[in-house]
């Protein structure tokens, strides 16, 4: 059995609250999240993915508020992964048509030449399995061809998952950053449109339309907040893999309240910490992160930062996170079966992570300082992204109903 710790931190020195941030205006800039929603609209229809209060987990830990956005209720995908993959793709063909106005390039679409010469393009995209099931169902909409490639850890049933959008999924040998790589190099010899969410040299524009896309569930969570009574959380735990949900996520809150923005902490699996070895580094450019990057949070098994997020994310971000997959193990028991009258949240192991680190930090004295220093108690309302719900199911089974990757003893809460 493990001792890892549960937990391992670092505050980020290079935080200016009151500057200018030029990277963050590349990407998130104002107005965005309303032009997105409003493409989202008419791609996925009206329906929000709610945004659940676990107010008695909450009153236990010492919180005022612990908010969820559950993305596992997205449509029938299970993650927010489609929100970036559609953008960008329903963006860029606006693009390639020429046409601005919403209504008119809809209408388009429906014309059966502009669907022909549309139907000629073969979406292409690497993925863990979530990313790969938007673009694909994105694409299937369309009446596109797609090409997903996974790497040789993905589990049968989100291939499957892809698959069942009419998407042609190839395995590759290695880890997600070599799945990245093999697309980028076949897409060239083959003429493939790549929706990719994380950049390289020469290939940026898709990325950060990507992270746009993401912009949607703010915009929602902002109403949802309000509807409650809300402004906006006083703090927001956000997992990363590339990054660029934690760069998009950050930089919409610090576009929107500038000093006034909640504080924010990115988390990863201690195995595959891109993001953290970047910041522990710290000459402000991102850095891979060795390894094979075997953990069970397969959405966040990246060991190439993003660079656009990484920019973000160095300037934005106070705090790195990085745990065991038993944190994220214990925020998937945790949602699945809620104290008395706190609703159940389908989460699986990439979703999870930030709630078994919210837990770990109120409950664990060795994290007595951590919780200081961040301002955690009674007036906190602290905002996490249930970023997928059951995607596995036979892992999901493992650790809810077999209790794989336990809490050791030392670090139980008795």
């Amino acid at each position: 059995m493990t001792n890892q710790r549960p937990l391992n931190w670092l505050k980020n020195p290079r935080v200016q609250p009151g500057s200018s941030i030029d990277s963050l205006q590349r990407v998130i800039h104002p107005g965005i999240g309303r032009e997105v929603r409003k493409l989202h609209r008419a791609i996925l229809g009206g329906r929000m993915s709610p945004l659940k209060s676990l107010g008695n987990l909450s009153a236990l830990l010492g919180l005022g508020n612990i908010w969820i956005k559950d993305e596992s209720q997205r449509l029938t995908l299970n993650s927010f992964k489609v929100l970036g993959g559609s953008y960008a793709i329903y963006s860029l063909l606006k693009e390639k048509l020429g046409i601005e106005d919403q209504e008119e390039f809809f209408a388009a679409l429906l014309d059966p030449a502009t669907a022909t010469r549309l139907r000629k393009i073969t979406f292409a995209a690497a993925t863990d399995g979530n990313h790969g099931r938007g673009v694909a169902w994105a694409a299937a909409k369309l009446g596109c061809p797609s090409v997903i490639y996974v790497h040789e850890g993905t589990s049968p049933a989100r291939i499957q998952a892809i698959e069942s959008y009419g998407a042609k999924v190839s395995i590759i040998e290695g880890t997600y950053d070599d799945a990245v790589r093999r697309i980028n190099a076949d897409a060239k010899k083959n003429g493939w449109q790549v929706i990719e969410d994380t950049a390289w040299e020469g290939y940026e524009d898709i990325p950060i339309r990507v992270m746009q896309g993401y912009t949607t569930m703010f915009v929602e969570i902002q109403e949802q907040l309000s509807g409650q009574g809300f402004i906006k959380p006083t703090h927001i735990f956000v997992q990363a893999g590339v990054g660029s949900l934690a760069a998009s996520t950050i930089g919409y809150y610090r576009m929107l309240f500038g000093t006034e923005a909640p504080l924010t902490a990115v988390v990863e699996p201690e195995t595959a910490a891109c993001i953290f070895e970047s910041a522990r580094i710290g000459d402000g450019r991102p850095h891979s992160f060795p390894g094979n990057l075997k953990t069970i949070m397969a959405g966040l098994s990246c060991g190439d930062p993003n660079p656009i997020a990484w920019d973000i994310l160095r300037d934005c971000a106070e705090y790195f996170i990085t745990c065991p997959d038993y944190v994220a193990a214990k925020g998937m028991r945790v949602y699945a079966t809620p104290l008395k009258g706190d609703p159940f949240v389908l989460s699986g192991e990439s979703g999870a992570i930030t709630l078994g680190t919210l837990m770990f930090i109120m409950q664990n004295p060795e994290y007595a300082p951590l919780k200081e220093e961040m301002g955690l108690g009674l007036d906190s309302q602290v905002l996490l992204l249930n970023t997928e719900g059951n995607t596995d199911p036979s892992h999901f089974r493992q650790v809810v109903w077999e209790g794989s990757d336990p809490v050791p003893p030392d670090y139980r809460v008795v």
